[in-house]
């Protein structure tokens, strides 16, 4: 596996892997996603996408969002293709990018739809842990669902 910045042909693809309104919500918090909608993110200002390829194909998507203030990176809007899922891309993904982020800072967090049971034992296999209940529950106070929070663990 490897990655690379997402380019102009992507976003439709990337648009076509959540294969429900359940999953898109899980994915990023809305019920359907447009390729414009890839698209938009992938330009967004502190946020480089990423598209993860396996033999040359694309596999999974994901994203860096880079916080200079806070000195730390949090991964976000994490996909892998429908075909592809339950092989362990992702993790190997989630590392990739952590790799990636902690170019940036050294600080690696990620938040996750709290009913997202898959996303979250990837997750914890890659060396993401809860962040404290009372740092959640600042996190959380604006947030539109009460997102589970993690933190790549020091060394990992």
């Amino acid at each position: 596996m490897e990655l690379t910045a997402v380019g102009p042909t992507h976003p439709a693809v990337v648009a076509r892997w959540a294969t429900s309104a359940e999953e898109s919500r899980r994915w990023c918090s809305r019920d359907r996603v447009t390729a414009d909608d890839v698209e938009r993110w992938r330009t967004e200002p502190d946020v480089l996408a990423y598209l993860a390829l396996v033999d040359g194909e694309p596999a999974g998507y994901g994203e860096l969002w880079l916080d200079d203030d806070e000195a730390e990176v949090e991964l976000a809007r994490l996909i892998v293709a429908p075909a592809l899922r339950g092989r362990g891309l992702g993790r190997r993904m989630v590392a990739l990018l952590t790799n990636l982020a902690r170019d940036h800072h050294p600080a690696v967090l990620m938040r996750l739809h709290p009913d997202n049971a898959p996303a979250l034992r990837c997750y914890t296999a890659a060396g993401f842990e809860p962040v404290p209940s009372d740092q959640a529950d600042e996190w959380n106070r604006d947030q539109p669902v009460p997102y589970l929070w993690l933190r790549h663990r020091p060394g990992d």
